[in-house]
C-alpha cells in the first residue's frame, strides 16, 4: 500500500516495519515472554495445573497481567487447528530447553499450551479450535539466546524482507493506482446536530 503511493524504498520498509511492532502482531513474542515473566512470579508450582488454570482464567477475564483479556501466543486467524510453524519449530525449542538447562520453563510453557486451548474454547466458546501460534515460542527462545528484547521484534521482520521486497518490486512493474484499504462504515445514519448544541 505505501509504495503504490510512489514513495522510496526505505519509507516503505520503515511503514511495514511501523505495522509490525505492535504486541498483537510482530511484538506478540515480546508480550508472551512477559507474561510468563508474571506467571512465574504469580505461580508458586508450575507443575501444579490448578493454579496455571486459575492464572490463565484471571488473563481471559482481563483481572491478570495487562489486563487486555488475552493470553499471548495462543490463537491465530487462519491456523485453528495447529499452526504448522509452531508445531515444527516446538521441537527444535524441546532441543535447546535441555541444552540450556531450561526444562522445567520449557514444561511450563507445554502446559500452559495445553491448558490455554482448552481455557480459552470454553471460556470463549470457541468451537473450531485455537492452538499456540509462532509467537508463543519464539520469545522464549530469543531469551535463551539472551537476546535483548529489542531485537525480538526486528528478527521477526527479517524474515518477512524478502516478501515485502518482491511486494514492491511488482508494484513498481505495475505502477497502477494508489491502494487504499476498503472502508465500510457499519454506523447506523443520525442527524446532524450543529455544534452548538452539541
Amino acid at each position: 500500500m505505501v509504495s503504490s503511493s510512489g514513495t522510496d524504498t526505505y519509507s516503505a520498509i520503515a511503514a511495514a516495519l511501523g505495522s509490525l511492532k505492535g504486541p498483537k502482531h510482530g511484538g506478540a513474542n515480546i508480550k508472551v515472554v512477559q507474561m510468563f515473566d508474571d506467571m512465574k512470579s504469580c505461580v508458586a508450582d508450575w507443575e501444579d495445573e490448578a493454579q496455571i488454570r486459575e492464572y490463565l482464567k484471571k488473563l481471559l477475564n482481563g483481572e491478570g497481567f495487562d489486563k487486555s483479556g488475552l493470553i499471548y501466543g495462543m490463537g491465530h486467524a487462519v491456523y485453528s487447528l495447529s499452526d504448522p510453524r509452531a508445531e515444527i519449530f516446538k521441537k527444535f525449542v524441546e532441543s535447546l530447553a535441555k541444552e540450556k538447562n531450561k526444562g522445567k520453563e520449557y514444561a511450563l510453557y507445554a502446559s500452559v499450551e495445553r491448558i490455554a486451548a482448552e481455557i480459552i474454547c470454553q471460556e470463549r466458546k470457541i468451537y473450531k479450535g485455537v492452538s499456540a501460534n509462532i509467537d508463543f515460542y519464539s520469545g522464549f527462545v530469543y531469551s535463551m539466546l539472551d537476546l535483548p528484547l529489542e531485537l525480538y521484534t526486528p528478527i521477526f521482520a527479517i524474515a518477512r524482507m524478502a516478501g515485502w521486497s518482491a511486494h514492491r518490486i511488482e508494484e513498481l512493474i505495475n505502477a497502477g493506482k494508489i491502494i487504499r484499504p476498503a472502508y465500510k462504515d457499519v454506523a447506523e445514519l443520525c442527524d446532524y446536530i450543529p455544534i452548538g448544541e452539541r
